[in-house]
């Protein structure tokens, strides 16, 4: 468990370099030991053949020699049966009593002859140890002349065993250098491999140390999973960079705009307490100012969270444009009595990719805007063209107008192009915001054109559903 815990706390480079080393190792080690013990078995069997060569030949030359051949004669050809045999092969021959008659070749020590034989033909084989070297001993019953002896041949296993000691040697440095190199070759690869997690994890420390200021260009464009990865956790930084921004300007928005209509009440519960109690005139004032920017707040607040939060598109959402844009005319010129409205069509109609509330609020916004910021009597003209793939929605008021220089920014939050507009009575300075954001999130555009005393036009670009 130790080494386990150990191997788990090393780093994601040394333990690719183990674990390949590791897997090259043992399928090497597997490799050698089938290679070695498949030569092992064909290198024996080729030493058993070739000491039985030579005791065929042996008992071929003895075969030869007639039948009135004696030993003294075959004494004096050992020079010719030297020739048949290796160097490290012993001959002897022995009388059936066990008494040696011959020896051809004093390479290995006598071993005594306690065999018995069924044919006269038959070979017997035997793989023994003589002084700490293994041999095969071979014994056939052989005629010389009138003579029956016991023929053996001492056959030592030492250039076999030098053979093996030199593959297996070869096999180890072979095997050391194979591990060694498959090591420094994986250690390298992780390396390369390794790299863009490492700018993975120091972009993440930078971002948990400084926020999202600091931000790290990836080199790595494979794509592959660690590409799949790094491109995933930009995205997914992004989206927190927009959520943090989003939560820092809620902060930052609610606190500016909430101060004034907080400190306004608290003034007039102060007011209250100390001089309204007895007069009901300053105690009817102060609570109504206290209502209608209790009011104010709550619709602030409202609309900050509506801008603040991200929900997800409705899925198969569809907005019929000219019956949203009816139903938002009659509901406001209740409301607004002297305020008109007009509507022209042109092209096939068509339904748009937009939920009906979310059209629904962002023509309300901007019909109240044209009204709100009107001085003569508010008329607003809406035009819907429909073409192959988009519903262009001009909104044409006759108000005060915007000046040029202002026009880049009225879709900022609490943005404010006068004084004038500030005291615009149910204005939050969050409905421009609110309806960029939903037509946006529909994947539409808005654009705006203003002259000052002339009037505003509004352009909504809206996707058509297919």
């Amino acid at each position: 468990m130790k080494i386990i815990n150990s191997i788990k706390n090393q780093s994601l480079k040394t333990k690719w370099m183990l674990t390949t080393g590791l897997t090259i190792f043992i399928s090497y080690a597997a490799l050698c030991i089938v290679i070695f013990i498949a030569l092992h078995t064909w290198l024996l069997e080729n030493e058993e053949k070739n000491a039985a060569r030579t005791m065929d030949d042996m008992s071929s030359f003895f075969a030869y020699q007639g039948l009135t051949v004696t030993i003294q004669e075959l004494q004096n050809q050992t020079g010719l049966m030297k020739a048949i045999l290796h160097q490290d092969q012993t001959v002897r021959l022995y009388q059936l009593d066990g008494k040696e008659i011959l020896r051809i070749n004093d390479a290995s020590p006598p071993v005594n002859v306690e065999v018995s034989f069924s044919s006269p033909n038959q070979t017997i084989v035997d793989k023994m140890t003589l002084k700490g070297t293994d041999v095969y001993v071979m014994h056939r019953l052989v005629e010389i002349g009138p003579l029956q002896c016991v023929l053996q041949l001492v056959h030592p296993l030492t250039s076999f065993h030098s053979v093996m000691g030199y593959v297996l040697t070869t096999m180890l440095i072979m095997g050391i250098g194979a591990v060694i190199m498959a090591a420094m070759i994986s250690y390298y690869i992780s390396t390369l491999l390794v790299r863009p997690l490492q700018q993975l994890r120091n972009s993440m420390q930078a971002v948990k140390e400084r926020g999202f200021e600091t931000k790290v260009d990836f080199a790595y464009d494979a794509k592959d999973e660690i590409g799949d990865l790094i491109r995933l956790y930009e995205s997914m930084l992004q989206q927190l960079e927009v959520s943090f921004n989003r939560q820092q300007q809620f902060v930052s928005d609610a606190s500016h705009e909430l101060r004034t209509p907080i400190q306004s009440i608290e003034g007039h519960l102060s007011l209250i307490k100390r001089w309204g109690k007895d007069d009901p005139a300053i105690m009817e004032e102060s609570l109504e100012t206290s209502l209608n920017e209790l009011a104010r707040m709550k619709k602030v607040m409202e609309e900050l969270l509506q801008l603040a939060k991200k929900e997800a598109i409705a899925e198969n959402a569809s907005a019929n444009v000219e019956s949203i844009v009816r139903q938002v005319s009659t509901e406001l010129q209740f409301i607004y009595e002297k305020a008109t409205f007009a509507m022209r069509v042109v092209g096939q109609p068509k339904e748009a990719v937009i939920s009906s509330e979310a059209l629904a609020q962002i023509m309300r916004n901007l019909f109240e805007n044209s009204i709100r910021y009107n001085e003569n009597i508010p008329h607003i003209e809406t035009t819907i063209y429909y073409d192959k793939h988009n519903i262009f929605v001009e909104i044409a008021d006759n108000g005060i107008g915007i000046a040029e220089q202002h026009l880049p920014y009225i879709f900022d939050r609490f943005y404010r192009v006068d004084d004038a507009r500030v005291h615009v009575q149910g204005s939050t300075g969050l409905g421009l915001s609110i309806t960029k954001m939903l037509i946006q999130k529909y994947g539409g555009d808005i654009e705006v054109h203003s002259q000052i005393g002339k009037g505003t036009i509004f352009l909504l670009r809206l996707l058509i559903r297919m």
